[in-house]
């Protein structure tokens, strides 16, 4: 079975660039979206929003628009020669209904760019690696409450888009789950995405060799045994050198979701580091998926190869 490869690295930002934010997902608040994109002209870059970022859908109020307003949105964005990233406005739930919907050739075609954020986006994320080999960055959104409001959260992302070589190395706040050291590929995300994208036409047969990150929200722990236990049956973690854990905000009290993870995870006799501060959670670090780097279970570090864009 093939190995998750190191993708190819976007080009890091430079003052003025222009960055467009889409809304592949749920609805977006106008002023948690005013409020992002005063934080990214801080960095003195040039925000530009999508057509339909304010959209709501007619009927079903959990989307921000229709799904083809939403792909028409992002496949723009990134096809325009003007544009040198494009951030997700928020999560929630939508790209599994429109991510059929873009033209992957045409993407492909307007070459590499920098993609930024995480929870529903994590369909992306994989998308983005099985289709167009792109190192992407599972970080804030410019809409997200938990970006707006948290210096750390803006600092490290910033420094990720402008300065990459100033946080090769990621640190945990927690402990080693599962002790040790590994070296592998990033990737993972939001894990009930990655569940719900196993048999997709975007997803990845497996993620060995990876150090794969795996984070989710208000899940009680049976479901999240659940979504785990269906990666291991369905051989999706056969082979992985390691496990980062980030956030597990608005599940059970963390103490039964890490012996949950414990029992489910400690069996693969992989190094397991936990509480790494990515997901959903107050201060999260951007981890750029898609780069090789080396873990460290019992210091808490992650280390890449190289800075997360070129």
């Amino acid at each position: 079975m093939s190995r998750v490869r190191a993708l190819r690295r976007p080009a890091r930002l430079a003052p003025g660039a222009r960055v467009a934010v889409v809304a592949p997902s749920g609805p977006v608040p106008e002023e948690r979206l005013q409020a992002g994109l005063d934080v990214l002209r801080g960095w003195d870059l040039d925000p530009v929003v999508g057509r339909h970022v304010l959209d709501r859908h007619g009927e079903f109020g959990y989307l921000a628009g229709g799904d083809a307003d939403r792909a028409a949105d992002l496949q723009s964005a990134w096809c325009d020669p003007a544009v040198d990233a494009v951030i997700c406005a928020r999560g929630g739930y939508g790209v599994q209904r429109m991510v059929d919907l873009l033209d992957w050739e045409a993407m492909r075609a307007a070459g590499p760019k920098v993609f930024v954020g995480f929870s529903d986006i994590t369909a992306l994320h994989e998308a983005f690696a099985v289709r167009l080999g792109l190192v992407t960055l599972h970080g804030p959104m410019a809409a997200g409450i938990d970006f707006v409001k948290s210096a750390r959260a803006q600092e490290h992302l910033r420094a990720t888009l402008l300065a990459p070589e100033t946080v090769r190395t990621i640190r945990s706040d927690g402990t080693a789950l599962v002790p040790g050291r590994a070296r592998g590929i990033t990737l993972g995300g939001c894990l009930s995405l990655l569940a719900a994208d196993l048999g997709t036409p975007h997803a990845r047969p497996s993620a060995r060799g990876g150090l794969l990150c795996l984070e989710d929200v208000g899940e009680e722990t049976y479901r999240i045994d659940r979504y785990l236990t269906q990666l291991l049956r369905a051989g999706w973690l056969d082979g992985i050198s390691g496990l980062l854990l980030g956030s597990w905000a608005g599940c059970e009290p963390y103490d039964g979701v890490r012996a949950l993870l414990a029992d489910r995870l400690g069996g693969l006799g992989v190094p397991v580091a936990e509480q790494f501060g990515f997901g959903h959670c107050a201060d999260a670090l951007t981890v750029p998926f898609g780069v090789a780097a080396a873990l460290d279970a019992d210091a808490g570090t992650l280390t890449l190869d190289e800075p997360a864009l070129s």
